[in-house]
């Protein structure tokens, strides 16, 4: 037999195992009274409400049985609830009920379920419903006892009681929320990091072992230029060990910096320039068309990682393309507000058609599997942007291709003033 975990269970279920509850005591409640205290009673009326109650509440189960509850079908199940309680007091001496304070319950459900706007919506139906209790009591009642100050001191003490839950109960509530939420960002966080450190730590010893393997082919190298001068596959051999060489050195540089974090203010079109002579370095067969309306005269805060992290987006761009046979992409540049928004479009087939919409959402966020990788670059992008007070957004375009949407926060004067 499956045991079910109250902490997992989800909101609307919590809701369904408390109106069972609610309905097992109404039933036996009832029963006691009419059968065992000998009251007088409606016993047919309330034994149908029951049963209606019944059937509203297993026809709800069905419905959220394989579909997700929204907080307006919390709300309409809360609702319910108050009608149905309302039209048990009725039918069982109204505002005289002992029982009448079990309006509450629903308050309280939805003060910690749901947003503020809901909660009000939910207290005002309760004290409705107790008004119009206490305002349908026959007058018999409220002469003969001459109880009437004392029915309405209830509801001024039910009044008050809602004030307190709907004020008190809810903003403690969404305080806790609000803790939970930056809990799980900042274990977010924490894991995201993590994860950075052990790519660094692996980069690092990638980094070291290949050091001396490179040192001693650079010595062989040599040795074979003093033999064979002239030989076409020596000749060869030059280029890809002096990019070898100058991409170890500056990786080394790199991690220099991210060590000693240090961070320099750059304009918006160094920043350009960087990028476009870096695409002419190292894809020379691909084209970069910058389309820019305006100069923007502004500094942004960057890092030894920013260029890099960029960069990780362009080859990605241009991996798409080369799969479509294109040749072209394009790099919108526009100031939104104080936020510097790139634009970075390829031609390639989009964000991968075997992604899932729960993978497409995290992508950048985590390492997620693909076809082509774990998400890797993207993801020390994404790591990149976050630090410098950044983001990253990868869509699909309506024509054709992805568009990766970088913003990062432009500096204002005093800031540029004070460093």
């Amino acid at each position: 037999m499956a045991v079910v975990n109250y902490q997992t269970m989800t909101i609307i279920q919590r809701l369904f195992l408390l109106r069972t509850v609610a309905i097992v005591i109404q039933f036996l409640t009832v029963l006691i009274v009419y059968f065992v205290m000998s009251l007088q009673i409606a016993l047919l009326p309330l034994m149908v409400v029951i049963i209606v109650e019944s059937l509203f509440h297993f026809l709800s189960i069905m419905v959220f049985r394989r579909r997700d509850a929204g907080n307006a079908a919390i709300v309409f199940q809360l609702v319910a609830d108050v009608i149905f309680l309302t039209v048990l007091l009725s039918l069982s001496g109204g505002a005289t009920n002992a029982f009448v304070s079990l309006l509450l319950l629903p308050i309280v459900i939805a003060a910690v379920s749901l947003p503020a706007g809901y909660l009000l919506f939910i207290s005002l139906s309760a004290i409705a419903s107790y008004s119009i209790l206490l305002l349908t009591l026959p007058e018999h009642t409220m002469h003969n006892m001459d109880m009437s100050n004392h029915f309405i001191g209830m509801w001024a003490n039910f009044l008050l009681s809602v004030l307190v839950v709907t004020f008190v109960v809810g903003a403690m509530a969404r305080v806790i929320t609000n803790r939970e939420r930056a809990i799980a960002l900042q274990r977010e966080d924490q894991l995201k990091s993590e994860q950075l450190l052990a790519l660094g730590v692996a980069s690092a010893q990638v980094t070291h072992q290949v050091a001396t393997p490179l040192a001693n082919i650079q010595l062989l190298y040599e040795e074979l230029v003093e033999d064979y001068p002239d030989h076409e596959a020596v000749l060869a051999m030059a280029q890809p060990l002096a990019a070898c060489t100058d991409q170890l050195g500056y990786f080394r540089s790199l991690a220099t910096s991210i060590r000693e974090n240090k961070k320099a203010q750059l304009s918006v079109a160094e920043l350009l320039e960087e990028l476009v002579d870096q695409m002419h370095f190292h894809f020379p067969e691909q084209t970069l068309s910058i389309i820019q309306h305006e100069e923007i005269h502004a500094m942004i805060e960057s890092d030894a990682m920013l260029l890099p992290a960029l960069l990780n987006l362009i080859q990605n761009a241009i991996r798409a393309n080369q799969e479509n046979k294109e040749h072209e992409i394009t790099l919108t540049v526009t100031q939104i507000n104080h936020e510097l928004s790139l634009q970075i479009r390829d031609f390639g087939l989009g964000i991968e058609a075997n992604m899932n919409q729960a993978q497409r959402a995290v992508l950048g966020d985590q390492m997620v599997a693909s076809e082509s990788g774990l998400g890797m670059a993207v993801f020390l992008s994404n790591s990149t942007f976050h630090r410098l007070g950044g983001k990253l957004k990868l869509i699909n375009h309506n024509e054709q291709g992805c568009i990766a949407l970088v913003t990062l926060p432009l500096l204002l004067e005093n800031t540029m003033a004070d460093s």
